[in-house]
């Protein structure tokens, strides 16, 4: 009799915390009228049960929501989080990109990413948050990115190459495992000097940090969760921290060896890239100074600079195999490329620094379309600042949370046209030139002043690799169904992409 009634005193607070929260909220109208609710919305609970779906089934809700309603902005509500609303428009999008000292990441998004990046670029809002992108910028410089597209990206491809060059007729072959390698090489090297691995402790430890991070946004009782089970994803932080300092330590004893090499002659392309590895986290220590938070800013840029272009890669070669004229269709394009330089179109011929957005549009528009359909980030979250008035008239108080999903704005019909489903690279080609579309409707290297620093970059990656791999070998799905994403704040692939390899001659 004891127990049941403590359950039932457990389930009436619950209830009146549920009731009195969601009392306290203010409505959010639209020309004076109640914003509509999305399909699935309950009594008391609002939108909440939506949001503890695995990722897969909350960015297909996101889909529903779109597609049945376009672009009306609708009401989010979770008991326990402030006022939201769920944008498609892309008017509505422009806006927020114009105004992003109203539309800030704000205490919400702050609260659940500080224990993972702390005051790292994607947290960071004002002066320390320009301090940070001026540091970026500096190191993707012109000079920066051609040592990257001429020597470090074709050297860290050879391995790769040679990697599944080993495995062709063995066993199966993880590829999101292969270009994750390729671009975690590729930053730790360049961007902080350091020798970095796809499946090294940190990186591993930063995944399922990540994954845990990610289900703060998805799970409103996050606190009680983590205080009951969070061991696991305490210690990952603590790994990810720890190496966060050994990045800025490594750079500090490198700085009297940098000063000592600036201004010499560079012999071979060897050390034009020693020469330059490890410039984001010295530009980083010459903007910020403090090393906790040159640490942070180091973390948030290894992030960005290797999960997001190596899990797109992933999608691309998952969509290539289920579409194979398409990789015909880039295969023939590297033939073109060969011919017109008068290379025979053998496989010794391939050069990957002969490959360009400029020589390889195809493919830039393969590549293009897999971040339509498979964006590295899905959805995204502001808080805003003050209250405010959306373009189509929807009236946001202060503090109120605005969501945007990319996977779910990119397959609208309503933008895209009736074939926003299909896979089809050449909506952006035009007499076969790449067609540049409004940051609004693709806003995967997002917009406005916080535009994506490493676009180029991710860019110059993609276009080496993905005709690259497509000449020289064949893959073969070893997986059966479809592949979805497991939860992160990026777009990895659950299980990894699993292949049997055949080399090809091309």
């Amino acid at each position: 009799m004891g127990i049941i009634t403590g359950h039932y005193i457990v389930v009436v607070l619950v209830v009146a915390i549920v009731l009195r929260v969601a009392a306290g909220k203010k409505a959010i109208r639209r020309d004076g009228k109640l914003v509509r609710n999305p399909p699935g919305t309950l009594p008391l609970v609002g939108n909440g049960i939506n949001f503890l779906q695995p990722r897969w089934r909350l960015l297909d809700w996101f889909d529903k929501c779109q597609r049945q309603f376009g672009y009306e902005t609708l009401s989010l509500t979770v008991p326990t989080l402030p006022p939201g609303v769920l944008i498609n428009d892309p008017h509505n999008l422009e806006f927020v990109f114009k105004n992003e000292g109203v539309f800030t990441k704000g205490n919400f998004v702050k609260k659940r990413s500080w224990d993972l990046f702390g005051n790292g670029i994607i947290n960071a809002d004002g002066d320390f948050w320009k301090l940070q992108r001026k540091a970026g910028l500096s190191f993707l410089n012109t000079a920066n990115l051609r040592v990257l597209t001429d020597v470090a990206l074709p050297q860290y491809l050879d391995e790769a190459l040679a990697e599944l060059k080993s495995s062709v007729g063995g066993g199966v072959v993880d590829l999101q495992h292969i270009f994750h390698e390729i671009t975690t090489k590729l930053m730790g090297k360049m961007a902080y000097n350091m020798e970095m691995h796809a499946d090294d402790e940190f990186s591993k430890s930063f995944d399922f940090a990540s994954g845990e991070t990610a289900m703060r946004f998805q799970n409103p009782l996050w606190p009680v969760t983590e205080f009951i089970f969070g061991a696991n994803f305490r210690k990952s932080v603590k790994i990810v921290k720890d190496f966060g300092r050994r990045i800025v330590a490594n750079a500090v004893e490198d700085r009297a060896d940098q000063k000592s090499r600036k201004g010499s002659p560079v012999a071979d392309a060897e050390e034009k890239l020693d020469q330059i590895s490890g410039s984001l986290i010295q530009s980083l220590l010459d903007a910020i100074g403090n090393e906790q938070m040159v640490a942070d800013a180091a973390l948030t840029y290894l992030s960005a600079g290797r999960d997001t272009t190596g899990q797109a890669l992933t999608w691309t070669f998952y969509l290539l195999m289920k579409h194979p004229h398409v990789t015909s269709k880039i295969r023939e394009e590297v033939a073109q490329l060969l011919k017109s330089q008068g290379l025979p179109p053998t496989s010794e011929s391939l050069d990957p620094t002969m490959f360009t957005p400029a020589s390889m549009p195809f493919s830039m528009a393969v590549f293009y379309e897999v971040l339509r359909l498979y964006p590295p980030i899905p959805f995204e979250i502001r808080q805003c600042q003050e209250d405010v008035a959306l373009p189509d008239g929807t009236c946001l108080p202060k503090n109120s949370v605005l969501v945007w999903c990319i996977w779910a704005m990119q397959r609208s019909k309503l933008t895209w046209g009736e074939d926003a489903d299909e896979f089809r690279p050449e909506r952006f080609l035009e007499d076969g030139k790449l067609v540049s579309r409004n940051a609004s409707e693709f806003p995967v290297f997002y917009g406005g002043a916080r535009t994506c620093l490493g676009r180029k970059m991710a860019e110059a990656i993609a276009v080496q690799v993905i005709p690259t791999m497509a000449c020289s070998f064949e893959f073969v799905p070893a997986y059966e169904g479809e592949r979805v994403s497991q939860t992160s704040l990026t777009l990895p692939m659950e299980g990894g992409l699993p292949v049997t390899v055949k080399e090809r001659r091309i």
